[in-house]
């Protein structure tokens, strides 16, 4: 009996080794095995969620964001427009003066002798508070066109006014400005001869502009040449009031304006022509008429304060040039006359 037992015994050993061998390759496989699939990606499943929940994030992060009301993204804040330049308005590239002599404001807007130059008034545009700057004649017209009287007082040929400064014609050289004078007999002439009055043709005066004034400052002829930026026109001493009357003047310019309107420059919608006396017969304020005709002009009177110092900051605004002297402190007529 104690034999049987003890055999028993044995076998019951043996069995349960077997079983704990079983059970520990058992488990040591299956614990490869879960190792084995988590290294499958190169790192424990934690670690893959972990990698999955950060790329979410970045994703979010970079998500263009949605603004509720409109329904569209925000625009890139831009900078605060800055002030325009002084430069050309696009619109006006071809600038024409035409200098009168010698009359009142009164004299001229709403005279029954002028009907011609009041119908330019009243259907384009009149400055109603425009000055000239000076007497006699020459300060004004040096005035107009280099922004000082230069300390000139009188009405001296240019052999006593010997001008080395900027104006408006050493800012357009080369043909971009012309003067178109009116009966006289040579190109730049220096000196009077019958009705042509060199005291009314500024460009003979600046001795700086080279070979410009015998190329370019030339008589008036039958067809107005506008070509240039810049154009200057000195009707006779009859046909700017100086020594004719208030009639003859209107009729020259009844005649002599749609000539000009007529032109290939004006035609193209880009040109402006501005008709001013150079001062009044000598009563207070040298208030004189400074009328504005373009092709978009229409129907204006503007009570702005102006001087000829306005005319040529408004000329050197539409043309892109830099202001001279008295110029930068004036008033312009931009933005006042359609254009």
């Amino acid at each position: 009996m104690t034999r049987f037992l003890i055999l028993v015994c044995l076998v019951v050993s043996a069995v349960l080794t077997a079983a704990a061998a079983v059970w520990a390759r058992t488990a040591s496989v299956v614990t490869h095995s879960r190792h084995g699939r988590a290294g499958a990606h190169g790192r424990p499943r934690h670690h893959a969620h972990s990698h999955r929940r950060r790329r979410h994030v970045h994703h979010r992060k970079h998500r263009r964001p949605t603004h509720r009301g409109t329904g569209k993204p925000s625009a890139t804040p831009t900078s605060p427009p800055t002030s325009p330049p002084v430069s050309n308005t696009g619109r006006i590239q071809h600038v024409v003066w035409i200098l009168m002599e010698n009359q009142d404001f009164g004299s001229i807007v709403s005279a029954g002798s002028a009907p011609y130059i009041n119908s330019l008034a009243s259907t384009y545009g009149l400055a109603t508070d425009y000055s000239a700057i000076s007497h006699p004649s020459l300060p004004n017209y040096i005035a107009l066109t280099s922004g000082s009287d230069q300390g000139i007082s009188d009405d001296s040929d240019p052999s006593s006014h010997p001008l080395n400064v900027p104006s408006i014609f050493s800012q357009l050289p080369g043909g971009a400005s012309r003067s178109l004078e009116q009966n006289m007999p040579s190109n730049c002439a220096g000196g009077n001869s019958g009705e042509y009055a060199v005291r009314h043709n500024p460009e003979t005066y600046y001795t700086n502009l080279g070979t410009d004034c015998r190329n370019y400052d030339v008589s008036l002829g039958a067809t107005p040449d506008l070509s240039a930026r810049f154009t200057f026109v000195t009707p006779n001493l009859i046909n700017d009031m100086h020594d004719g009357s208030i009639a003859d003047g209107d009729s020259f310019l009844k005649t002599f304006v749609p000539a000009l309107m007529a032109t290939p420059q004006y035609q193209a919608g880009n040109t402006a022509i501005f008709i001013t006396w150079d001062e009044n017969s000598g009563s207070s304020g040298n208030q004189v008429p400074c009328i504005v005709v373009s092709p978009f002009t229409h129907g204006v009177k503007d009570g702005t304060p102006y001087t000829h110092y306005s005319l040529l900051r408004t000329t050197e605004e539409l043309l892109g040039l830099p202001l001279l002297a008295g110029a930068a402190s004036a008033n312009s007529m931009l933005g006042k006359f359609g254009f």
